[in-house]
This record gives C-alpha cells, structure tokens and sequence, in this order.
C-alpha cells in the first residue's frame, strides 16, 4: 500500500498566521494559527514587523506538524498565500529587515497617488497594469520606504537590498536567503508588472522610482521555488511548490475554476473575484483586472473587487469601542434587535476601495438618535459590511455582463449567518457556503500539490469542495430598497 503524502499550506494574513496539512486525498489532518502584532505608529499608517511574522510561521509549522502527529520529512510540498500588498526591504546578505513593512492597509502615500493622477498618468497605469492609483498597492509603499529608510535607495540599487510582498519573504526565509521570488498573482497587485506581458515594466519602474535590482524573478503558481533550508520547523529540502496571493487562494480553493464563477472572501477585508477566463477584462465600473493563476503555461484572470474592512469591523468593535468581548460576540449582539431602524454604517475605516476608490473617506455611523443601543450599531456594522458587497457585485455584473447565480463565501466572517442571511438579501442571490471555511489555506495546498505531482488536474479539486450551508434571498424588494437608498446616502457623507 502506497504511503499517503501530505502538503503544508501556509496562510499569511493579516492579523495571523494559519498553517494547515493535507493528505493526498485533500483531508485537512492538522492545523495552527498564531495572531502578532499590529503596529499603528500614525493615523491611517499600519505596519507589521517581518520578524515577528516569520516567527508565527515557524510556530505555526512546528504546531500543525505536532497536530497530525507528523514529522517535517513526510512533507512532499509546501505553499503559501498570503496579505498580498504589503510591502517589504531587507538586506540580501542577512536577510534583516531595513524597516517594518508597510501594510495594505496603510494610506500613507494618498497624496503622491493624488499626484500622480493630477499628471494624468493613472490611464496608462491602469492600461498597463490593470490597478488604479491607489495607496492600497504596493508600487507607492516601496517608493515611500526607499525615500525615507537611511540607505535604502543606494542598496537597492547595489542590488543588496530585496524588496518584497509577504511570500517573496517567506520563500527568501524558508530557502535561508536563497531565493528571491515571487508569483504572477502578487506581482501583479505591484503597480509594476504588465498584466498582459508578466513581466516587470520599465517605464512603471521608472515612475514609482524603482531599481531593477531589487525586484524579485516574477514565476508562475505552482512549480518549485526552491527547497527548504536552514528552518527550525522543517527539514532541509522540502520543495516549495505553490504560491498566490490570498484572494486568488481562495478563487483557487473554492474551485472557481470557469470563467463566470465567482467568491468572496470575507477576512480583515473582503474581496469579491470572478474568474474572466484567460483573457484579461477591462473594468469600466471601477473594479481591478488580475491575474488569477498560471499553471504550466496558461494564465487565468480575474476581476476583483476590494473593501478595505470587513472582519476588521468587528475587531474595531470589540478592541475599539470594546462592545463586545470576543469577535464570535458579535452576531448575538446584533441579532438581539430585529433591524437596525435607521442607523447605517459605512465601514470606511481605511478608506473606500472598489469601485469608489476614495482613500480620503473616513468610517462613519449615521442616523442614530436616543434609542439607538450598542446592538444597533453591532447590527449596522455587519450590514455596512455587506452592502460594500453588493456594490461590488453590481459593479461586476455590470464590467462581465454576465448574472452571477450564486456567490461562493469563505473566510472567518462568512460562518456569521446573520451577515450572509442579509448578503443573499442585498445581493438578490444565493450565497453558498462550503463546508470548510479555510479555503484560502486549501488553495496554497492545492497549487503545491499540483506544483509537486500530488494531484495531476484539478477534477479531484472539485469533486472535493462540499457545500455546507445555502443562505437564499428572503427580503421584499421594497425592504431592499430603503436599505440601499439610505446606504447610498451614508457613502456620499463618508
């Protein structure tokens, strides 16, 4: 009897790190997740320490392989996902990181954004790569910290300084320093790389100010990275086989493998995506085109649609205004009122993404008056979260047109049926939740087990996914209405 082989996916996100290991037959056999640190050194700046997420990853690793009751040996591959635009610099040689890494999230860099499109180069930003200017990507963020690191820009120039998302530095780490890489899927959420061509762009290089020399070698999502080496949680020559930022991970893990169908993914933010099939689709409607994967020789697109906060709302709630005690709390709370009368809430709390794109947008709760309770705001909130959705939605029906018959949900904030419950209602469709919720995480392993010859096709993928729960649209049309008259009303004050 053949030895069953397992795969290790690594889920870097935002707040934590999630390690999870699959066997062959694509159960989940151990698991492990580890939060760190946020660093929120000025308003609208956020920031993580690279360190203290490399430590979670290894914690993480030692921890799930102590869960299935595995040694690092029996790994036959590892992938990675990952927070996708947060950007980092650190020294070649060492591997010592030049300063934190500036997150997603971070607005910092508004105003050279707003510059760059009072010159009017966003049309040609957006032609080459498919994003708008926005402070979201990471093209600004890297300019920003080889502008103000001490001796940033003269080594990244040497080429002794490496710049990089979250899994050009967990490959750099798990390779010790060997390689410099990253996926299409990251590149391509840069402000560098042609979307068309996979490849970095001078002419963007030279307007974000880049060197070439401290660019990663841009590679496809599921093919050797090179192998482990010099880690405390795994052995020497384990094959790194996978990679894709999350939201692809995710389009990846809930097998949204034709063109047409779509998920969302509800973590610190949410982030609505469409497989567009290998043709890239100009979005009119305010939304991103991406890359979606490359496999062997096919690239796969997508439309994407961001909100900046989604789970993150429900952290404001209980660490912010500490109405709740733990984030689980919070569908209780806002289930103990029938509605949320009058009271709406924009979650703007890091700006508006898609398709507004208004990073000068600030949270706000309007429409409260004496009886308003802490569970009307818990309420709105989860409702603010969801109309961000059906705008997106709308927004891709428009850019794709083509009716979605249902949307495919995952992440931690997807297992609040009260929340996907007023999903389908806004959206006038069916949200369909599997079975397992970290679909993120599956994606990673599916990629490293294609990567290394575990799987040879996606059939087996599919015929895996489950669903676990369908949440069907139940709200009149006239009910509906109110809701979005007065969400749009909130948004233009936000």
């Amino acid at each position: 009897m053949a030895k069953a082989k397992y795969v290790l996916a690594v889920d870097q996100g935002t707040t934590g790190t999630h390690v999870s290991i699959l066997d062959d037959r694509l159960r989940v056999v151990g698991s492990s997740y580890r939060e760190f640190p946020q660093h929120f050194p000025k308003p609208s700046w956020v920031e993580h320490d690279l360190d203290e997420i490399w430590a979670t990853v290894e914690q993480c690793i030692r921890s799930a392989l102590k869960d299935a009751e595995l040694s690092g040996k029996q790994m036959a591959a590892v992938g990675i996902t990952n927070q996708r635009e947060t950007t980092g610099l650190w020294e070649r040689a060492s591997g010592k990181p030049l300063s934190r890494a500036i997150v997603w999230q971070d607005r910092r860099t508004s105003e050279h954004c707003a510059r760059l499109r009072e010159k009017g180069e966003e049309p040609r930003v957006r032609e080459a790569t498919g994003l708008v200017l926005d402070p979201y990507f990471s093209g600004t963020k890297l300019s920003w910290l080889l502008e103000h690191v001490k001796g940033a820009r003269k080594r990244a120039e040497k080429g002794d300084a490496c710049f990089g998302t979250i899994d050009t530095w967990l490959v750099y780490k798990m390779t010790g320093g060997q390689s410099h890489v990253t996926d299409v899927t990251n590149a391509s959420r840069t402000l560098l790389m042609d979307v068309k061509r996979l490849a970095w762009d001078d002419s963007l290089r030279d307007l974000f100010g880049v060197p070439a020399a401290c660019l990663p070698e841009i590679r496809g999502s599921a093919e050797s990275y090179g192998t482990t080496r010099g880690m405390r949680s795994l052995p020497d020559g384990i094959p790194i086989t996978g990679m894709a930022g999350d939201q692809q991970s995710a389009l990846f893990g809930q097998a949204c493998f034709s063109p047409g169908e779509a998920k969302c993914t509800y973590g610190t933010g949410a982030f609505l995506l469409m497989n567009t099939g290998e043709t890239p689709v100009t979005s009119k409607a305010g939304l991103l085109t991406t890359v979606a994967w490359k496999i062997g020789a096919q690239t796969t697109y997508a439309l994407e649609g961001s909100s900046f906060i989604a789970g993150a709302a429900v952290q404001w709630l209980r660490d912010g205004l500490k109405v709740i005690k733990k984030s689980s709390d919070v569908e209780a709370l806002a289930a103990s009122v029938k509605e949320s009368g009058d009271v709406v809430f924009v979650p703007a709390l890091a700006g508006l993404g898609a398709p507004h794109w208004r990073p000068e947008a600030r949270g706000l709760f309007a429409g409260m008056d004496r009886s308003t309770t802490v569970a009307h705001l818990a309420r709105a909130a989860l409702e603010g979260v969801a109309m961000q959705i059906h705008d997106l939605a709308e927004a891709m029906r428009q850019d794709s047109g083509r009716q979605i018959p249902a949307f495919k949900v995952d992440g931690g904030a997807s297992a609040n049926d009260l929340m996907m419950q007023f999903q389908a209602d806004m959206l006038g469709t069916e949200v369909v939740r599997p079975k397992d919720l970290q679909t993120t995480t599956l994606g990673a392993a599916f990629l490293a087990g294609l990567g290394a010859g575990v799987w040879s096709g996606t059939d087996a993928i599919r015929q895996a996914w489950k669903v676990g729960k369908v949440f069907k649209p139940k709200m009149k049309p006239e009910v509906r209405e109110k809701y979005l008259t007065k969400w749009r009303r909130a948004v233009e004050r936000a």
